[in-house]
């Protein structure tokens, strides 16, 4: 398959999520993408066993890919594995704080031997300051942000549902990549790419941390309340249904009372007139928007909201989803058969997704260790 990267090289002595995010991303841009794995294997592989036997995790993750299995305590293996290394154009690792320095697969050594290749560290907390030797998972870390602290219920914090540091790190080493590719076309020369769980979240939690340093309190926990707009929420309709909508300007605001809500007065009620108004009573709007949705069913509540152009949405289950008319799929293969996964979100116009296969553990150990030298 040809694509944006056709040609381009990479090895990735990865694990878990943010790395083989960032490289699965390269793959399906055409990247060749060699995945070390330990000889046990990538522990992600072992998360669960619900996609014919596969980790969910793994096989999102790793499609497009070879694997050859190393063991770079082995000294014949570590030698090939910075022949490979040599030849290739990329080169990322996001194994624990300090293992690869032991190994001489350092940013530093790597890029003295090979000026232009670019390297990326994807850690927990960087190479400096006092966290740089801790580990990091990905609860860990939406803790240490304080992104539990603005997730979850009023009573209590909760877990962003899915790996949003790991995703995150992942992405932002992918920008990086991207960047010092196009900069290497000019100068000839790659780049030292560090990219961290951490930094990564930090920058996402920084409207709760304006909040906090510039207005001195930081966001409350609301569910399905948005801390600094309002209405914008989930709301109950008359025939048991949920239906979540958001205001986000004062046209809209007026739309929803006298289209939606049937209200002549509530639009320029001092208590609602604007946002900050809206916010700073949200109680009280928020009891007398429900009163009025629970006079309809769900489906009503939706068509006035259409009509009158109010963005809302419904409270869906996973399984609600699956059977999304808006979703797209593509199918992978992999050792256990075929997968459906979601498409890239990543589109070009007129060019459907060709995912690679997923690899099996070692299915290209033959072949690596014939091609670059054993």
């Amino acid at each position: 398959m040809n694509g944006s990267l056709d040609g381009i090289l990479v090895v990735s002595l990865e694990q878990a999520v943010a790395a083989p995010y960032l490289t699965s991303r390269l793959a399906d841009a055409g990247a060749r993408v060699i995945k070390i794995e330990r000889p046990e294997g990538d522990f992600a592989r072992q998360y669960d066993s619900v996609v014919n036997g596969e980790s969910a995790y793994f096989v999102w993750l790793n499609r497009g890919k070879e694997s050859l299995q190393l063991n770079i305590k082995d000294d014949q293996d570590l030698a090939l594995l910075k022949r490979m290394i040599a030849k290739a154009d990329v080169f990322v690792q996001n194994l624990a704080p300090g293992v690869v320095d032991k190994y001489g697969l350092d940013s530093n050594s790597l890029r003295s031997h090979t000026p232009s290749l670019i390297t990326v560290d994807i850690s927990g907390y960087g190479e400096e300051g006092p966290f740089a030797d801790m580990k990091a998972y990905d609860m860990l870390v939406q803790s240490e942000t304080g992104l539990a602290m603005v997730t979850g219920s009023p009573d209590e914090p909760g877990r962003v549902g899915v790996s949003v540091c790991d995703i995150a790190a992942g992405m932002h080493g992918l920008v990086a990549v991207l960047q010092a590719l196009y900069e290497r076309t000019s100068t000839g020369v790659g780049k030292s790419v560090k990219s961290t769980l951490f930094g990564g979240m930090a920058d996402w939690m920084t409207v709760p941390l304006l909040h906090q340093e510039y207005g001195g309190k930081a966001p409350e926990r609301l569910g399905l309340s948005h801390p600094s707009i309002a209405p914008y929420e989930a709301f109950d309709t008359g025939d048991g249904g949920k239906i979540v909508l958001s205001i986000q300007n004062q046209t809209e605001w007026r739309n929803l009372c006298e289209q939606v809500l049937g209200s002549d007065t509530m639009a320029d009620d001092p208590r609602f007139k604007t946002n900050v108004d809206r916010v700073a009573n949200r109680d009280i709007l928020h009891q007398e928007i429900r009163a009025i949705f629970q006079t309809m069913d769900r489906d009503e509540a939706a068509k006035r909201l259409k009509n009158a152009r109010i963005a809302f949405g419904s409270l869906n289950t996973v399984a609600d989803l699956s059977a999304h008319p808006q979703l797209e799929r593509s199918q992978v293969q992999s050792p256990a058969g075929p997968v459906n996964l979601v498409s890239s979100p990543i589109r070009f116009a007129g060019e459907k997704d060709a995912f690679r296969p997923i690899p099996a553990l070692g299915e290209h150990n033959k072949a690596l260790r014939s091609e670059f030298g054993e």
